[in-house]
């Protein structure tokens, strides 16, 4: 009998062991995923597909949007156009729309349809989930989609002044969202209570840049280790780091402007961050600093502060990877570098697919997915080899990138929500 019970507990924490492994694949709360880097947990994934291969469902959107859906177990969030509006969709993971709810007016095109104040991405916890819209509208609900609060960050602070609209997505850390708000009329960094839209601190950023240089589309990023921890907020010709409790700034870089002074030198690209080292990217074929954690004041130029400087070809628009102690930069161009993350050493340089890349790489089981406006998603192997393992496309713009759990690759176009999988 002892034998018996021995050989159920085993089989009973087998089981717990597999749950909590499947429990890690199930979740993506931010655009950046689980981690907020771009890398997910999920195995078994697939490299390629079409309309009538490897789609479990497909789900037709009320309007486009260039956000990134975010999701938690069995249910999916997304903002999106909705006729005139601006909304919330909550999906269920068997692809059907569970509930719908209106965060403002003001659906407008952006870029000729390549954007619109839908752009920031949605963050939950499982419980809630939050919303932030180009129009200043910041909301939380339930999962459940009952509205516990809601907020116009336009008139709490300053209206929004950039060409592009307000794109960055606040970041929940906690019990905390932060949000960057970098344009012609504000350098302003903000924590809110996420339970009551309350502010615990705002912090003034000094900046000396000028006209478009002013407007920065990058999101707020966490940096941890065993010693350090602080927000990196991107923009505005730096990166500077700030104190979470207070909003104080630590440090800050510069050096991302090319020798001549350029007044167009936007900042979209987020920075990545792993344990010793953040990457900064900057604009139009400008260079990308790789930064050790630490500091304090300005740091720029200061050696003891870089693990290195790489001159040219920054991803202009996706967001840079670290996995594997190797750094990929997807440019705007569909060219994809790979640097060591150690030395900043090039270690290839290749094209993918010919077209406009918007949304930034993940990876996952092996894959680099990266994503073009046209819809070709080119599946890249992972490692310090150049090798495309596929290129796929449903024919539909897309904007969003990749997301992934649940063992499943959902794919937000213009037009509808795929989930693909084995």
């Amino acid at each position: 009998m002892k034998r018996r019970i021995g050989k159920l507990t085993w089989a009973a924490a087998a089981l717990l062991l597999c749950g909590a492994a499947t429990a890690a694949t199930e979740a993506w709360p931010h655009w950046r995923g689980p981690q907020n880097n771009g890398v997910g947990e999920a195995e078994g994934l697939p490299a390629a597909w079409g309309a009538d291969q490897r789609v479990a469902w497909r789900l037709e959107l009320p309007g486009p949007a260039p956000s990134t859906p975010v999701v938690w177990q069995d249910r999916i969030f997304l903002t999106t156009a909705s006729g005139e509006d601006l909304a919330l969709m909550c999906v269920s993971a068997s692809g059907r729309e569970l509930w719908r709810r209106t965060l403002s007016g003001g659906a407008k095109d952006i870029r000729q349809g390549e954007s619109n104040p839908a752009a920031p991405s949605p963050s939950t916890d499982g419980k809630h989930v939050w919303a932030f819209t180009g129009t200043g509208a910041l909301a939380c609900f339930t999962v459940d989609g009952e509205q516990v609060w809601k907020t116009d960050i336009q008139q709490r602070y300053n209206p929004f002044s950039m060409y592009f609209g307000m794109s960055s997505s606040p970041l929940l850390d906690g019990d905390r969202l932060y949000l960057s708000l970098l344009h012609a009329k504000a350098q302003t960094v903000v924590a809110l209570d996420k339970a009551t839209g309350e502010e615990i601190w705002k912090r003034e950023r000094p900046s000396q840049a000028k006209k478009e240089s002013l407007h920065s589309y990058a999101s707020p990023v966490i940096y941890r280790d065993g010693q350090h921890e602080y927000l990196l907020i991107h923009g505005s010709d730096v990166i500077s780091a700030h104190d979470l409790a207070s909003g104080a700034e630590i440090w800050r870089c510069g050096g991302l402007q090319k020798e001549s002074y350029n007044p167009f030198y936007r900042f979209v690209a987020t920075p990545a961050a792993v344990d010793g080292l953040i990457v900064a990217p900057s604009a139009k074929n400008g260079p990308v600093l790789g930064l050790k954690p630490g500091g304090k004041g300005d740091i720029t130029g200061d050696q003891a502060r870089y693990a290195w400087k790489f001159p040219d070809n920054t991803p202009d628009v996706p967001s840079p990877l670290i996995h594997g102690g190797l750094v990929y930069l997807c440019r705007e161009n569909g060219v994809l570098l790979c640097l060591d993350a150690k030395t900043g050493e090039l270690v290839y340089k290749n094209r993918t697919h010919d077209g406009r890349h918007r949304g930034s790489p993940v990876l996952a089981d092996g894959k680099l997915y990266l994503t073009a406006l046209d819809g070709t998603v080119s599946v890249i192997q992972a490692g310090r080899e150049f090798k495309i393992l596929a290129q796929n496309s449903f024919g539909e713009p897309q904007a969003a990138s990749p997301v992934i759990a649940n063992n499943t690759i959902y794919l937000r176009t213009h037009k509808a929500l795929y989930a693909v999988r084995q």
